[in-house]
C-alpha cells in the first residue's frame, strides 16, 4: 500500500464494505444501450475492464427513472422491470471481482435530450440545452417521486450493491433546489424547506422501497456558481438534513449548464486540480457519514492526501478510469508512472457526448470497444522492422502499439526534442497537460526498448543501413501561409503561431492574431499573460472550432480583458504600414487597427510529408499518419495511431 495507505484503506458506507475509497465517477458515455432502452455487452465489457482495475466503487452514470427525464439517447433505462435482467447480467459479470457497484439514478428535468422536456417551472436551460420546458403538476411529481422509489428497488432486484441519487449538475433535483429554476408557489417552491421537499421525499421513497441496509447515496452541488443558484450554503443547511433522512454517503460536485466558469462541471485542464475539494471539506465538517469528493484529480498523491488531511472520506476520479481502467491496480502497486493519464482536453468524453455521439478517449482508444477488443494489443506472428519517421504525438502512439505487438521500432526525429507540436502547445498557459501524454508515452517506449533518435534527419544511408520492413511517416504539419494581398508589404514583422510560442521571436507590444482558431487563441493567450494587447481578426463563424466545448470556454474567459479584442466573420480590405483596415459580415463599416507592430498568422495546419518522395522508388510499404496525413486534432491523430498499430 506504501505511499498511497489512506487511499487504499477499506470504508464502510452503512453497513456495505468497501476495499479502498477510489471511486469511478458515474459518467454519461452515450453507448452500451440498444433502440429499446436495454444495456449491451458494450457497457458490460466497459464496466468489466474497471472491476478488474482495482477500483472499490463503480458507478453507472445516469439511469433514467422516468421516460420523461432521458438525458441522452444512450444512456441506461430503469423505469420499466423489463430492464432488470438486463442489469443483472451486468452486475453478475462485475461481480466477479471485488469491487461494490451501484447505480445513479436521474431525471434530466429541462436538460433531458427529448423534444417536450418538465421543470419545476417553465423556464429553460441557462446552457447547451434549448427549449422550454412544461411545468410539473403535483400529480406529475408524485409520480415521479415513486418513480425513483422503483427505481432503486430495481437497481437493488438486480444486483446492485448501492445506489446514488443525481442531485446535481443542473437535473430535475437541482432545479426544485434552486431559486433561479424553481418559481413555483405551490408546497415544492419558494422557501429553503419547501425547495428541499422534492429530494427529500424521493429519498423517503426509496427508503421504503428497497432493504433496510440497502446504501443510498446522494449526490449533490456544493454550489451551481450562478446567480440566484444553490451555494454552498445551501449545501451545508441541507447536509446534516440529508443524513438524518437515512443518506448512507454525500458526493459533493459542482456546477450546471451555464456556471460561471463555464463548463465548470466537467473541467479542463485549465481547472485546477481538485477544483471542488474545498466545498467538499466544509460539508464533511457538518456530517458524520462519508463525503466523497471530486473535481479534476488527476494525482492519487493528491488524493491520498486529501484523505489522510480529512478533507474527504472518499476520492471520485471518472475521465482518469477512462483513460486507464487500471488506475487503482497501478497506484496500489507503486507505478504510478505507469498510469495512462488523462490530460484533460475532453475530446473524446464529454466533447463527443455533447453531440450525442459515443464517448472515447484520447489517451485510449479503446475505450468502449471493450467487447470487440479484448486485449489492447495481440502479438503479431510476424515480427517486423519498422521504422517511425517523426516523434510527435501519432508517431509515439504507433510506435507503442507496434512494440507491444512484438515489432521492432525505431523512431527517427529531426528535431532535438519529442512530442512534436504537441510539445510547443504545452507552452500556453494553463495548457501543460499535454506534457503528460509526451511523458506517458516516453516512458512505455523506454520500457518496450523502442529506440528514440533525435536530430536524425531520414535519408538513403539511414534506410539503407537500417532496411526497415515497413515505414510510417508521422511527421506533423506547419503553419499554413495565406496568401493575402499585401501581407508582406507592410512594415510589421510577420510571425508564425509556433515561431512566438517556441519563442523564436520577440514581438511588440501592439500585436494582430490572423486566425481565430485554436493555435491563434491560445497564442493571444500566451501573448497576454506578457503583457501584450492583442486583437484576433478571425474570417470563420466560430473561435477555436477544434476544441471541445468544455475546454474552449475556459480559455474564452482568459480572454475577456482590455487586452485581447476577437473580432469574427472578418474580411480583410487592406493592410497599412502598422496596421489593417477590415470589416465584418453583415456590417458594410470599415474597421481600422493602426499602430501595431507585428502579426502573427495563425490560419491552419499544412501536411509536413516531404520525405514520402524518398520511399517512391523503394519496395518498402509506406504509411503516413497523424497531421502528415491530415491536419486534425488531438484525438483524429491518436485514434488513427492506434488502428494502424494495430493492423501492421
Amino acid at each position: 500500500m506504501g505511499i498511497l495507505k489512506h487511499l487504499f484503506a477499506p470504508i464502510t458506507i452503512g453497513k456495505m464494505r468497501v476495499k479502498n475509497r477510489l471511486v469511478m465517477s458515474p459518467m454519461g458515455i452515450n453507448f452500451g444501450v440498444d433502440d429499446d432502452g436495454y444495456v449491451t455487452d458494450q457497457l458490460i465489457y466497459y464496466f468489466v475492464e474497471r472491476a478488474k482495475g482495482g477500483t472499490g466503487m463503480l458507478l453507472v452514470g445516469g439511469a433514467a427513472v422516468h421516460p420523461s427525464g432521458l438525458d441522452l439517447p444512450r444512456l441506461p433505462r430503469i423505469w420499466d422491470d423489463k430492464y432488470i435482467s438486463g442489469f443483472r447480467r451486468m452486475t453478475e459479470a462485475v461481480h466477479e471481482y471485488d469491487v461494490r457497484f451501484g447505480i445513479q439514478l436521474l431525471h434530466g428535468g429541462r436538460q433531458a435530450s427529448l423534444n417536450e422536456k418538465v421543470a419545476p417551472s417553465p423556464l429553460p436551460a441557462q446552457g447547451v440545452v434549448k427549449g422550454i420546458p412544461k411545468e410539473l403538476t403535483i400529480d406529475e411529481i408524485e409520480e415521479i417521486i415513486d418513480a425513483y422509489g422503483d427505481a432503486a428497488r430495481r437497481g437493488e432486484e438486480a444486483g446492485f450493491d448501492f445506489v446514488e441519487i443525481h442531485g446535481a449538475h443542473g437535473y430535475l433535483i437541482t432545479q426544485f433546489l434552486a431559486l433561479n429554476s424553481n418559481k413555483r408557489k405551490d408546497e415544492y417552491g419558494g422557501s429553503f424547506e419547501n425547495r428541499i421537499r422534492f429530494l427529500l421525499r424521493i429519498l423517503r421513497n426509496i427508503k421504503e422501497k428497497t432493504s433496510e441496509n440497502f446504501p443510498i447515496g446522494i449526490r449533490i452541488n456544493g454550489d451551481d456558481y450562478i446567480k440566484d443558484g444553490w451555494t454552498i450554503k445551501d449545501t451545508i443547511k441541507i447536509a446534516p438534513i440529508l443524513e438524518k433522512e437515512g443518506a448512507d454517503y454525500l458526493h459533493i460536485s459542482a456546477g450546471i449548464y451555464g456556471s460561471y466558469p463555464p463548463g465548470i462541471s466537467v473541467p479542463s485542464m485549465y481547472a485546477k486540480q481538485g477544483v471542488f475539494i474545498p466545498l467538499a471539506e466544509k460539508v464533511k465538517k457538518i456530517v458524520t457519514v462519508p463525503v466523497i469528493g471530486v473535481g479534476r484529480i488527476t494525482d492519487l498523491e493528491y488524493a491520498n492526501r486529501i484523505i489522510k488531511e480529512g478533507k474527504v472520506d472518499m476520492v471520485a476520479i471518472g475521465r482518469g478510469h477512462l483513460a486507464d481502467p487500471e488506475i487503482a491496480r497501478k497506484a496500489l502497486s507503486g507505478k504510478l508512472i505507469d498510469i495512462r493519464p488523462c490530460i484533460g482536453c475532453c475530446l473524446g468524453c464529454i466533447g463527443r457526448v455533447l453531440k450525442q455521439e459515443e464517448a472515447t478517449c484520447v489517451m485510449n482508444p479503446r475505450l468502449g470497444r471493450e467487447y470487440l477488443i479484448k486485449e489492447e494489443v495481440e502479438k503479431t506472428l510476424t515480427p517486423k522492422k519498422i521504422l517511425v519517421i517523426g516523434a510527435g504525438p501519432s508517431g509515439l502512439a504507433l510506435s507503442r502499439v507496434a512494440a507491444m505487438r512484438g515489432h521492432k521500432v525505431l523512431i527517427c526525429e529531426e528535431k532535438g526534442y519529442v512530442g512534436g507540436m504537441l510539445r510547443v502547445a504545452s507552452f500556453v498557459p494553463g495548457r501543460g497537460d499535454l506534457n503528460k501524454l509526451i511523458n506517458y508515452y516516453q516512458h512505455e517506449l523506454e520500457k518496450l526498448g523502442v529506440e528514440i533518435r533525435l536530430n536524425t534527419p531520414v535519408d538513403n544511408g539511414l534506410i539503407e543501413s537500417e532496411n526497415p520492413d515497413i515505414v510510417v511517416i508521422a511527421t506533423g504539419s506547419q503553419p499554413k501561409i495565406p496568401i493575402i494581398s499585401g501581407l508582406f508589404k507592410t512594415k510589421m514583422n510577420v510571425h508564425t503561431a509556433t515561431d512566438v510560442l517556441e519563442e523564436k521571436v520577440i514581438v511588440g507590444d501592439q500585436v494582430i492574431v490572423l486566425g481565430g482558431n485554436m493555435i491563434g487563441l491560445q497564442v493571444a493567450d500566451f501573448l497576454r499573460e506578457k503583457g501584450k494587447n492583442v486583437c484576433v481578426l478571425h474570417q470563420g463563424k466560430h473561435f477555436a472550432e477544434e476544441m471541445a466545448a468544455n475546454d474552449r470556454v475556459y480559455l474564452r474567459e482568459r480572454l475577456k480583458n482590455n487586452q485581447v479584442k476577437l473580432f469574427k466573420n472578418v474580411s480583410i480590405r487592406r493592410f497599412l504600414p502598422k496596421g489593417i483596415i477590415f470589416s465584418v459580415k453583415n456590417d458594410n463599416k470599415e474597421v481600422k487597427l493602426d499602430g501595431y507592430e507585428d502579426i502573427i498568422i495563425s490560419m491552419g495546419m499544412e501536411s509536413i510529408r516531404s520525405i514520402a518522395n524518398i520511399f517512391k522508388e523503394k519496395d518498402i510499404p509506406v504509411y503516413i499518419i497523424g497531421d502528415a496525413n491530415k491536419p486534425g486534432t488531438l484525438l483524429d491523430s491518436q485514434m488513427e495511431a492506434y488502428e494502424l498499430g494495430r493492423s501492421i
